[in-house]
């Protein structure tokens, strides 16, 4: 009964432990890598606990593994926007001014009956009402209604620079080029994108700039 209750608390303690280290975000909405890691995690701590005949370090072991492989990832992904998308997906647009994005949503695989009912949880049931509607990384819908006051619908705004990481492809469908870039970064006192770390542009032009830490920069 005390190797038992040891083994139990010990494999907790571990599993707490790791959790803390992934980060509060892990412990709310799990995106489908996090997911598979919750599940395989709480697959090798249930063996050890139940088969007294295994070392306990057979069970903590492959645990702290997996944890350290999974802050491995954490750390490249925030350096590699390629290999963030490969693993955590990328959020799509699946209403646009009122109207289902087909497209994205036959992508992601989103019925219209599952866009009805994700609206309708957001207080939305009148699609005409919705400016625009995305699918985070995470499954859920995140819900922008038109504007009252069409002097204050500035749209979606979309990153063009995440982390000193230009995104040409936002940049692209943001209708802008590197030269109206740099001229914005300039006008915030900044040298180069390297010293941005998160910079957006509205559908009227309206640009939001983040500095890195330790980076001046004027309004």
């Amino acid at each position: 009964m005390v190797i038992a209750f040891t083994r139990t608390i010990v494999l907790y303690l571990t599993l707490i432990l790791g959790v803390r280290l992934m980060g509060k975000r892990q412990v709310g909405e799990l995106e489908p890598s996090e997911l598979v890691l919750s599940l395989l995690i709480a697959d090798l701590a249930a063996v050890p606990m139940q088969d007294f005949g295994i070392p306990l370090l057979s069970g903590v072991i492959p645990i702290l593994t997996v944890l350290a492989v999974t802050m491995l990832l954490s750390v490249l992904t925030m350096k590699s926007i390629r290999l963030r998308a490969l693993l955590c997906g990328r959020p799509g647009i699946v209403v646009r001014d009122g109207k289902p994005v087909q497209r994205e949503m036959r992508r992601a695989r989103f019925t219209v009956d599952e866009l009805m009912e994700e609206l309708r949880m957001k207080g939305y049931t009148d699609l005409s009402k919705v400016k625009y509607a995305v699918l985070e990384t995470n499954g859920q819908l995140s819900v922008l209604p038109l504007s009252q006051t069409p002097a204050e619908d500035r749209g979606l705004p979309v990153t063009v620079v995440s982390d000193g990481r230009v995104l040409d492809a936002n940049l692209r469908a943001a209708g802008r080029d590197r030269g109206w870039l740099d001229a914005q970064i300039a006008a915030f006192g900044l040298a180069d994108a390297r010293d941005v770390f998160l910079m957006t542009v509205d559908e009227l032009g309206g640009v939001y700039l983040c500095p890195k830490d330790g980076k001046g920069a004027r309004a």
